[in-house]
């Protein structure tokens, strides 16, 4: 019965299998109407063998026709020449791996799973464009097993999946297509290729591969291709663990030399891409062990350009190690040989490490060395490294690579040695490297008169016959570079607060040298650019920190110092936001002035005859706000000087306002910047909370532990009302100039600042005590609730006060007012009279009636007018009418206009009896005026 079945298989296999094809290729078909239909079937075909090639191989009734299996493996290889279909690729790889289990056994399987994987070259084959999508699973999990073929041991299947997976990354034209196919897009496999698992296993089958160093080495470069062009195939080789995995084989046999080459190239692809994971995984002890091995035998062993280029590469990743505070450099002795290597040649040595060692002086050796100096920096922050430093005297190295030319013109040893240009570099690094250590190892530093060479440097950058100088932050020939290192050391050092170091310094005249060298760059008559500002204001923060606490250094600022820093005060802030740090001088500049002039009466009264205060008061009102707290905090100080007070009182801004009125306006700003409660008017709004800021409020509910300041201890130093309160304690609060009713309301309650803070204190203490469920006991209790009451009573006279003001302000509004409508109404009225005595001459002149009613009557005035003739000697007292004009007005206690006292100027209107009777030129009736009975 089994034999039959065997036939019957055979034969039905038969049919399929021995299917003849056309002699003609099929390139030379032309497209008929039926094409369409046939290759619609003869891919029915296919897949119908396809599903019983995959049944042949693993039903185990035919699991030993090793024969037939290949000759129909083969057959079908041969009809998917032109590539796979998507659609197939998943029976593509059930034959693959079936094919694979049966290698062990059989080594005729081998040519077949070696033509499968090369058809895998070409582009995949679709049917429609949906295909990509639908069959995107089956795509993935194909590559993820072509990946799992590297189990086999044949070296040459081994082969041909890694140059497969090379070939994904160059462009394989596709072979001729039969109609209704085409190749999938160029990036579709690559994109699938990263949702796959075959980078992660091709990395680990590099486990297998030690007997087969050239197939090794072919993975290495692919996974080189593959780490380089994506950072999910890196995060791929991440999770494996691939970079410690790479480390630890680097240093494997290899005669080619291309072994090490391309595990270098791999690490730095993962560390470009995933910087954090990569150091944690070389930070092992073997890993550092075998970077170690690494580079010293390229540095022992290598002389060709390639070779000092890798070894300035495995530096590289050394120092990336470095940077991850777990690395094991010290413990693995690797630091300790590196710091001998930084020590060579400036310091002669009898290690064994450099006792053969030479270098060439060319730029790679450059390289290695400043990456070198660079690592330095970097491993400081262990202390265990700060001990090999001292004992390898890297200080003295450092200082002697920071020597100018002339100074460092000891005998080498070695026949050749650095170019002038290589030197400067070195200089530039040294420096840098200094910045950083002499804080760290000052007593080395100072062993080594680290002051004293830093001011020869200086001296050496002004001077006008430097040997060379292009630096890399100017033209040649510049020392800007060199004094900008320079200066960062000193400002570094001064920064300790050291009193040794300081001293030193100012004994050698450092305060005088910055002095001249700050001046002598703001002469130049080249444009501020960052490093020159950068310079300006180190060399003020570095005479801060000398001058802050000693009154004698404070005389050797004296007037030079002075006029330094009124030079910068009188360039204002208009440059403060333009990027180039001009912020970080005006900021310098002010605390110049805070440490170098304040407090030494000598330099304070020639600040003040210098116009300082008025300097500081313009930089306050045009500065930005993050500058207020420093300028005000310089005034408060400078206030200590009775001088002072008179330059305030008489300083005026552009628009005329008064230093009183301005720091009352920003005391303004200031709450209403910190959202404190106020009314329209800025009088207080909520007397049991009147300087309390919004922000305190959100953390009524917050009790603070004992070693922090609770928020109305911090607000004082975190805004401007105390210094601005401290101000006006200096200045006083009575009869100030240029005042109005609205800065008045805000003097009250500046007045009673204190009072209201000591009161905001005691009732956060109240609130602390009452969150931590502490009760006070019956006198304390009633002490703070005294204490409560009196800050609240106080609010409350300091608002009724405010009121006060308020309301005399709106009587004055009242009071103003009504005179303009007073002169308003007499105004108007001098009109209406001026148009009645118009009109009555104009009546005069037209109409003859009128006249002659007018001159009869003026002559009864007359006749009336007349005096008796006991009177006759007596003076003549003749009528007259005046029109009044107010010349002035005066305010009297009285309410309403009688309050209201006017001065008029009145115009005397003649009569018509004093007229003189005669010819005249104009008729006099035009300058008389009669009054008009209305």
């Amino acid at each position: 019965m089994q034999k039959k079945f065997l036939v019957i298989l055979e034969m039905d296999l038969s049919k399929v299998v021995h299917r003849r094809k056309p002699d003609f290729p099929v390139t030379l078909f032309r497209p008929r109407a039926s094409d369409k239909n046939q290759h619609i079937q003869e891919i029915s075909v296919k897949s119908l063998e396809l599903i019983k090639v995959i049944r042949l191989l693993e039903d185990p009734l035919t699991a030993n026709l090793k024969e037939r299996h290949l000759f129909v493996v083969k057959k079908l290889l041969k009809r998917n020449q032109i590539g796979f279909l998507l659609k197939d690729l998943t029976g593509i790889t059930k034959i693959l791996n079936i094919c694979a289990e049966k290698v062990t056994d059989h080594p005729e399987y081998v040519p077949v799973l070696c033509e499968a994987i090369q058809i895998c070259r070409l582009p995949f084959l679709k049917e429609k464009a949906s295909d990509e999508l639908n069959y995107a699973q089956d795509v993935i999990e194909f590559l993820s097993d072509m990946g799992c073929l590297m189990r086999v041991p044949d070296a040459e299947v081994r082969q041909h999946i890694v140059e497969s997976v090379k070939s994904f990354y160059s462009c394989v034209a596709p072979k001729q297509l039969l109609d209704g196919l085409q190749p999938t897009s160029p990036g579709y496999r690559l994109q699938l290729l990263e949702r796959s698992d075959l980078a992660q296993t091709l990395l680990l089958s590099m486990a297998a591969l030690d007997n087969q160093p050239a197939i090794k080495l072919q993975l290495l470069q692919t996974l080189q291709i593959l780490s380089s062009s994506s950072d999910m195939n890196c995060a791929l080789i991440l999770n494996a663990r691939g970079a410690e995995m790479i480390c630890l084989h680097m240093n494997e046999p290899d005669p080619s030399g291309q072994v090490l080459f391309r595990s270098a190239e791999i690490l730095w692809n993962l560390l470009e891409r995933g910087s954090e994971e990569v150091t944690a995984q070389l930070s092992s002890m073997e890993c550092v062990i075998s970077l170690k091995e690494a580079f010293f035998h390229q540095l022992m062993s290598g002389f060709r350009q390639s070779d000092l280029q890798l070894r300035n590469d495995l530096l590289v990743i050394t120092t990336l190690i470095t940077e991850n505070p777990n690395s094991l450099l010290i413990e693995s002795s690797f630091a300790k040989q590196l710091v001998v290597l930084v020590t060579f040649p400036e310091i002669k040595s009898h290690n064994p490490l450099v006792h053969n060692l030479k270098l060439t002086y060319n730029n790679e050796d450059l390289k290695m060395k400043k990456l070198l100096l660079n690592l330095l920096v970097l491993m400081s922050k262990d202390l265990g490294a700060l001990q090999l430093y001292k004992e390898e005297s890297v200080m003295l190295v450092l200082l002697t690579l920071a020597k100018p030319p002339a100074a460092s013109s000891e005998p080498r040893s070695a026949s050749r040695q650095w170019s002038s240009i290589q030197q400067e570099e070195l200089q530039l690094q040294a420096l840098a490297a200094l910045s950083t250590l002499a804080p760290l190892m000052l007593d080395d530093y100072m062993s080594c008169q680290g002051n004293a060479c830093l001011l020869l440097i200086l001296d050496w950058c002004v001077a006008q016959d430097a040997l060379f100088g292009q630096g890399d932050m100017g033209e040649r020939g510049s020392k800007k570079a060199q004094m900008r290192h320079c200066i960062r050391v000193l400002r570094s050092v001064t920064s300790l607060g050291e009193d040794s170091v300081h001293l030193d310094l100012c004994d050698q005249g450092t305060i005088n040298q910055l002095l001249g060298i700050l001046m002598q760059m703001e002469a130049s008559p080249d444009e501020e650019d960052v490093v020159t500002l950068e310079i300006k204001s180190d060399i003020q923060l570095i005479l801060s920190a000398l001058c802050e606490s000693d009154m004698h250094r404070k005389e050797l600022f004296g007037s030079e110092g002075v006029e330094m820093a009124v030079h910068f005060l009188k360039k204002g802030s208009h440059k403060f936001y333009s990027g180039l740090g001009h912020n970080k001088l005006i900021l310098s500049t002010v605390d110049c002035v805070w440490s170098c002039i304040v407090g030494c009466y000598t330099t304070e009264d020639y600040f003040l005859a210098k116009e300082g205060v008025s300097l500081l008061l313009d930089l306050l009102s045009s500065s930005p706000r993050c500058l207020h707290c420093n300028v005000l905090a310089t005034l408060l100080e400078l206030c200590d000087n009775p001088n002072t007070l008179s330059y305030i009182l008489s300083w005026r801004d552009s628009g005329g306002q008064t230093a009183p009125s301005f720091l009352l306006q920003l005391w303004r700003d200031e709450e209403e910047e910190l959202r404190v409660s106020r009314n329209q008017h800025g009088g207080i709004a909520d007397p049991q909370r009147p300087l309390l800021s919004h922000y305190q409020q959100e953390n009524t509910q917050r009790s603070f532990p004992g070693n922090v300041q609770s928020a109305a201890v911090l607000e004082l130093s975190e805004n401007l009302r105390s210094k601005i309160y401290s101000i006006f304690c200096k200045l006083g609060f009575q009869d100030l100039p240029g005042l109005s009713r609205k800065h008045h309301v805000t003097l009250s309650i500046v007045r009673r600042y204190l009072d209201f803070k000591v009161g905001e204190v005691w009732e956060e203490i109240s609130r602390e005590l009452s969150l931590d469920g502490v009760t006070p006991i019956t006198p304390d209790k009633e002490a703070l609730s005294t204490i409560g009451k009196i800050a609240e009573d106080t609010a409350r006279r300091v608002a009724a006060e405010q009121n006060r003001i308020l309301e005399l302000q709106e009587k004055e509004d009242i009071g103003e007012e009504e005179l303009m409508y007073t002169e308003i109404k007499s105004h108007w009225k001098q009109r209406e009279l001026t148009a009645k005595s118009w009109d009555s001459y104009v009546s005069k002149t037209s109409n003859y009636e009128i006249l002659k009613e007018v001159k009869a009557q003026r002559e009864k005035y007359l006749e009336s007018s007349r005096p008796d003739p006991k009177h006759e000697d007596a003076a003549v007292h003749l009528t007259e009418h005046f029109i009044g004009k107010v010349m002035s007005v005066e305010r009297t206690d009285a309410q309403g206009p009688a309050g209201v006292k006017l001065t008029l100027a009145r115009a005397p209107i003649k009569a018509a009896g004093q007229d003189e009777v005669g010819p005249t030129t104009q008729d006099p009736e035009y300058f008389s005026t009669v009054s008009v009975k209305e």
